[in-house]
């Protein structure tokens, strides 16, 4: 137990002094990890119906997930759109970031305001406004208009990952390239990005994140062939009650754990580079 006596921070404070803090923290994380953790017990039930804990171990609607070809396509359908979106959104938003942080305009700030307002302001006044645009050009349900509409909300996100990455790296190297016969573009391809490579990966893989598990515009912009897989759990769990759902759920838990902690991991190295 000596741990409890030794210094948490460098206030002396001491471990013993923060347990009511650890404790908290604890009951904090509990509360937002267990009900997500119990729907993987729930989807290797052998049961017709959802329930905890299972009385029959089975990996029955695994099969069904992926024996269904609707469940196949709206999987498809979402891993396209992620990759699509992560291949719109991360370039875009490394260029605005940039274009904006060394911008010597007094709009700059206010410029990048307006460009991570689609995270802002509530999802549901963004999607509505959405479909009401791709009524009158005709994107509704089309893959098109799902990556667009996904890259309105992952380039926020990779704006402020570059533009925090920015932030700490030594802009003098790139004046220095510039200096030597480089041109802007060459001073950053060379100099810069290679500094921040790390924020780009992960907020690349935080854009994917962004558009694998979005439903509430996928709701209004996706259907028919072009269906998510997020919006059709919504349907299935509005319709019906439907164990499929819960392994679907597992294995989209764990697609989403392994991209975070990637993206975690890159933005460590990032920070550590």
């Amino acid at each position: 137990m000596n741990w409890l006596r030794r210094p948490a921070s460098p206030t002396q404070i001491t471990h013993g002094q923060r347990l009511w803090l650890y404790a908290l923290a604890a009951l904090v994380l509990a509360f937002l990890v267990v009900p997500t953790l119990i729907v993987i017990p729930m989807s290797f039930s052998g049961s017709q119906y959802l329930e905890f804990p299972p009385r029959e171990w089975s990996l029955r609607w695994y099969r069904s997930y992926f024996a269904s070809p609707a469940w196949m396509q709206a999987t498809a359908t979402s891993f396209q759109a992620g990759a699509l979106t992560t291949l719109l959104a991360t370039p875009l938003g490394t260029m605005a970031a940039y274009g904006l942080f060394v911008s010597r305009s007094r709009w700059a700030h206010v410029i990048h305001v307006l460009m991570i307002t689609p995270i802002i302001v509530p999802v549901i006044l963004v999607a509505i406004a959405v479909f009401y645009v791709y009524v009158k050009v005709k994107l509704v349900n089309s893959l098109a208009g799902l990556v667009l509409a996904h890259s309105m909300l992952a380039l926020p996100l990779v704006m402020m990952m570059v533009t925090s990455a920015l932030k700490s790296f030594d802009m003098n190297q790139e004046m220095v390239a510039r200096s030597l016969g480089a041109s802007r573009t060459q001073a950053f391809f060379s100099v810069t990005l290679p500094q921040i490579r790390f924020a780009v990966i992960g907020s690349a893989l935080l854009s994917f994140l962004t558009s694998f598990d979005e439903v509430v515009l996928s709701m209004f912009v996706s259907g028919g062939s072009n269906s998510t897989l997020t919006r059709n759990m919504f349907l299935a769990l509005r319709d019906q009650i439907d164990p499929t759902i819960a392994a679907i759920s597992t294995l989209m838990i764990v697609v989403t754990t392994t991209l975070l902690v990637l993206s975690q991991c890159f933005g460590r190295a990032g920070g550590d580079d």
